[in-house]
């Protein structure tokens, strides 16, 4: 049971620290990571936070998920919630300062990046299950048999094209973390001699399961 409350706490602050990362790029002014646009479209088309949007897609996307057959753990379901709320949290109380230059925004730009990395580390490494998004992207690249690059570009293009058409800013920052932001990514993981094929997840399934065995 302590080590289940150990994973749950340590779920809560990498999405957390993720949150913070996100933040920053946003604040870097620079145009919002590809997902962003998307989220920014959505909130001003129907006049909700950038949080509530995030949230939003998140429910949608695991449910997705779930139609294609991807596995989903209770991280998962906490990225969807939490992310969304953290979001708000600190960009409504103006915890994260704007950039007014765009040298401050590129090192802020990319100090998030890296900072959404070691986020990314920490609720991973839990062993909890991933993002909504990320396993729409492995479970379509299961279907396909397309390189993730591949899907994970295909999705990211769709997000931004539909973000645009609904108002989300797209950008220089936008450019730099689609193309630079896995590398980034992994600087974090290997600073921390993260393997993320790795670790081996339990998932809502699985405690389903073992429910019914016990019952």
């Amino acid at each position: 049971m302590k080590y289940s409350i150990g994973q749950l706490i340590r779920v809560v602050v990498g999405l957390f620290v993720f949150s913070v990362g996100i933040v920053m790029t946003i604040n870097a002014s620079l145009g919002v990571s590809p997902w962003d646009v998307f989220h920014q479209g959505l909130s001003n088309t129907l006049g909700i936070t950038l949080g509530q949007a995030n949230i939003i897609v998140g429910f949608f996307i695991i449910f997705l998920d779930i139609i294609l057959g991807q596995n989903i753990g209770w991280a998962t379901l906490l990225n969807m919630m939490l992310i969304g709320i953290f979001i708000d949290l600190l960009m409504l109380n103006h915890i994260i300062p704007e950039s007014t230059t765009i040298l401050a925004g590129v090192i802020m730009l990319l100090t998030g990046i890296l900072i959404e990395g070691y986020g990314c580390f920490i609720y991973v490494s839990a062993g909890m299950g991933a993002g909504p998004r990320d396993g729409l992207m492995v479970v379509l690249t299961k279907r396909t048999g397309k390189s993730v690059r591949m899907i994970k570009t295909s999705i990211e293009i769709v997000a931004v094209i539909v973000g645009m058409i609904l108002g989300g800013k797209f950008g220089i920052g936008t450019v730099i973390m689609a193309t630079f932001g896995g590398q980034i990514f992994q600087v974090a993981f290997k600073s921390v001699k993260f393997d993320i094929k790795e670790v081996r997840h339990r998932f809502i399934q699985d405690d389903i399961k073992l429910i019914r065995q016990k019952g």
